[in-house]
């Protein structure tokens, strides 16, 4: 069982499931504030490619990231299933763009698996594992950790 469930113990734990490309993936949801319709940005100068650009949420100038663009999953569309899932992570606003959004699952301990080392061909750092339901695989991302790594810059490690 991955570290970052076992914390947990025997509780189950729920997941917002997202679809990126063919791929469907899942965050804690307690991480999650809202979601949003996908709406125009004002681009940063020099920003990575990832960031898309800032919106205001009520007040709030929130970092909008690209999931596609930030995993290399090819190059995003943007139609009427895009949604931005807001997170607070760390007291950090940021929104995430995503293909979809399914629904919230409830994974039990059991249901969730390791996820397999790719050596350096593929960063699992980000991963808590993969979760099971019926037929459905979720990759379950550590949305904490991969928001606040160094190359995103979003949130200071001693915040996560």
């Amino acid at each position: 069982m991955p570290a970052a469930i076992a914390s947990h113990g025997d509780k189950p734990l729920e997941f917002l499931s997202f679809t990126l490309g063919e791929e469907e993936y899942g965050i804690d949801i307690q991480k999650v504030q809202e979601l949003r319709g996908y709406d125009a940005v004002t681009r940063i100068a020099n920003a990575p490619a990832f960031i898309k650009g800032v919106v205001n949420l009520r007040g709030i100038i929130v970092p909008i990231i690209d999931m596609r663009v930030k995993l290399n999953l090819g190059d995003p569309s943007y139609d009427q299933f895009t949604v931005v899932i807001v997170l607070n992570i760390g007291g950090r606003v940021v929104g995430m763009v995503v293909d979809s959004v399914s629904d919230v699952i409830t994974l039990e301990p059991a249901q969730i698996k390791e996820a397999p080392q790719m050596g350096s061909l593929l960063d699992t750092d980000y991963l808590i594992g993969l979760g099971t339901v019926g037929e459905r695989m979720l990759i379950l991302m550590d949305i904490d950790r991969l928001m606040s790594s160094e190359e995103m810059g979003l949130i200071e490690r001693a915040a996560a």
